[in-house]
This record gives structure tokens, sequence and C-alpha cells, in this order.
């Protein structure tokens, strides 16, 4: 069974009855990435476009200033949330768009308040986080880029974002080029929050991102960190054990390996080894990219492993950053109910779509409108 629910997960979460659920498995949105535009305008004028002026031109339907077609503005990167034309203000409750890094870590401590109660003593949180770096770029040839109408509108909120993000990292005294860390600020501040930090994982990408800078490395990995409630949790170790390639025969009295094949027999000092190994803490899995989503989709294959360790099946399984329903279809195929939560209606739609699509034929889903 699948629920979604809709709305913001730090109401959502407050309806949800005590341990709830045995598994957590989310990928937040980042700090400073993207503006999923699920702001609103309040005040003003209803009927003001609340638009982005690059051509001013009179719209005598409206008698409002407008702009040729450039895209709803994003956030408060441009309007520094104030519509300019009728004094409207934008508020937005999405999670990433914090004036710096520590607000956005406090955020997050705040919602794990919630999935604790929510999730049961047993349970275990798989939580993934990417990190950024502090970039002073000119704000002059950012804002010059945007107002020419040359960018489609995923590289507009990015570039308009990166504009905002750099007066914000400046003003939190982040030094220019500098890592910013935000994978691991979040994780020992749940950690002294009261959550056992058992793990770090490594997202190894054979395909990431390509970056143009040529003074580091190109940044080709994410984390996913376990967190328990309690030192004792559920964790099936051989639902996700790999396959150990490399096996043969080893010879007790020196315990050197042999291949097979090479005549020894398994007796008289030899054993076999084990076919089977405990999964790793890097895992190497491809982003794949979704069309009708934003291009960081959550990979299945980096779902599978969480889930399958984490909750046992008909056990009950939480995204409260659902997104594009990647979280609960994973789940639904493993035999696991699912139920995530989504503020942008946009990706409400997208799941529905896809679960009702790619889901098995049976699965029960239910959209629930929860707290906007």
């Amino acid at each position: 069974m699948i629920t979604i629910k809709t709305g913001d997960c730090r109401d959502v979460l407050k309806e949800i009855p005590d341990q709830t659920f045995n598994c957590v498995v989310t990928s937040p949105p980042y700090w400073g990435l993207r503006d999923y535009n699920t702001g609103t305008w309040e005040g003003g004028d209803p009927n003001c476009p609340h638009k982005r002026l690059s051509k001013i031109s009179k719209d005598t339907s409206t008698g409002h200033l407008a702009m040729h077609d450039q895209g709803d503005v994003v956030g408060d990167a441009i309007y520094k949330k104030k519509c300019p034309l009728c004094g409207a203000v934008r508020k937005d409750k999405q999670v990433g768009l914090e004036e710096s890094p520590h607000d956005y870590v406090k955020n997050m401590v705040n919602i794990f308040k919630e999935i604790k109660r929510v999730l049961r003593d047993d349970g275990t949180v798989w939580l993934n986080l990417g990190d950024t770096y502090s970039s002073y770029k000119d704000s002059k040839s950012v804002s010059q880029t945007v107002a020419k109408g040359t960018l489609s509108e995923e590289a507009h909120i990015m570039e308009t974002n990166h504009s905002r993000n750099m007066h914000l990292l400046k003003r939190a005294g982040f030094k220019n080029k500098e890592l910013i860390g935000i994978p691991w600020r979040v994780a020992f501040a749940l950690q002294e929050d009261g959550w056992y930090l058992r793990q770090d994982i490594i997202w190894s990408k054979p395909n990431p991102m390509p970056e143009s800078v040529k003074d580091r490395c190109t940044k080709s990995h994410e984390y996913i960190f376990l967190l328990t409630k309690n030192p004792n949790y559920y964790y099936d170790n051989e639902a996700i054990k790999e396959e150990a390639i490399d096996w043969g025969t080893r010879d007790r009295s020196n315990g050197k390996y042999h291949n097979e094949g090479t005549g020894l027999q398994p007796h008289s000092g030899l054993e076999k080894s084990y076919e089977t190994k405990n999964k790793r803490s890097v895992w190497t899995v491809s982003p794949k990219p979704f069309s009708e989503a934003h291009f960081a989709v959550y990979p299945t294959e980096l779902i599978e492993p969480c889930i399958l360790a984490g909750c046992p099946e008909d056990g009950d399984v939480l995204d409260p950053f659902g997104g594009a329903g990647t979280t609960a279809l994973v789940a639904d195929r493993l035999k696991r109910n699912a139920t995530i939560i989504e503020l942008n209606p946009k990706y409400i739609n997208i799941a529905e779509k896809r679960i009702n699509n790619d889901a098995p034929l049976f699965t029960t889903l239910t959209v629930e409108k929860g707290v906007s």
C-alpha cells in the first residue's frame, strides 16, 4: 500500500501517531541548490504577474509593467521577497531556502525530532545529503545573464539561486571556494540531538555532473547516513550481502587463496571461502535522469538496500521529502508499505502518475490532502 500525503512535512508529521514506521529513507532538498517554486505571493495586486522585468512594457489588459515571457520569479533571489510592481510579499516553506547553512541545519534538526517520534524504537533512518561549495561569482554577470533571457528555466533557477546564495554565504562568514560541509554539519547536529550516527555510506557516481574546475577533483559522491534511535535496531544483514567475486579455496595452513581449477581439493587443511560478503560502505550507483522531474532523481538501486536492510516485509517505510515517489515505488516492489510526504503539487502529480504506471497491478494508492 502506498500513501501520498500532501503538504509541508513539518505539519503533516504532527498528524501521524508515534512509532508508526519501521524505516525512513529520504533525500531532503539540499541547501541553496534549487527553488522548486512552492512559494506563494501574499498581499499586493492578485492580477500582478509578479515577473522579473527584462524588457519593460505595459500590459494593457492589467495596466502593470510586464516582461516578455521570462517565467515566474524564483523565491527571493530577485525580488528579495517583495514584488516591486505591486508590493506583494513572497513566502515559501521549502526546505533548502534558509538564510544560511546554519539555519538549514537547525531546520533539519527540528524536522528530525518529529521523524524520531514517528519512527519505531528499533527503526532506522537512511539520510542522503550532498554538499556544495561557497563561490563568490560575479553577481553582475549573473544578473545580466538572467536578464538577457538566454537561460532555460532550470538554468535560470540555478543562476538566480547562485546570486542569492553568494550574498548569504558571505554574510554567514564562509570563504570563497570553500567546501561548506553541510552533510556532516547535519549529521553531527543530529548526533548531538540524540540520534545514533551508525554509519556514513558513500554514494559513488560513475557518471557525475561535469565540472570545469582545475584546482580540485571533480565531485563524484554524496553521503548516506545511517541513523538510529537506539544502539539495538532492526537490520537485515543477510538481505543485502554482496557476491564475493574472488571466492575460491583457502589453505588454512598459510591463509592463501587458490582459484577453482588449480587441482587443489577442499580437504586436508583446505576450506572453501565464502560466496557472499557483508555489503561495503561505498555504493557505486549511476544517477539516472527522469525527464518529468529535476535532474537529481534518486536511483532505485540506491534505495533498495536501505529498505531491504532497514524494514521487514509488510513493514512501513516513510519518505518525508517524497519528490517523484521513488522511495514509495521501490518499497512497494519489495513488499513494504510506503508513505511519502510532498509539498510541491507538481511532484505530487508526477509521483501519482509514476506509481500508477509502474507499480505492481494490485498496488493500492491513496492520496491524502494534508496541512499546507
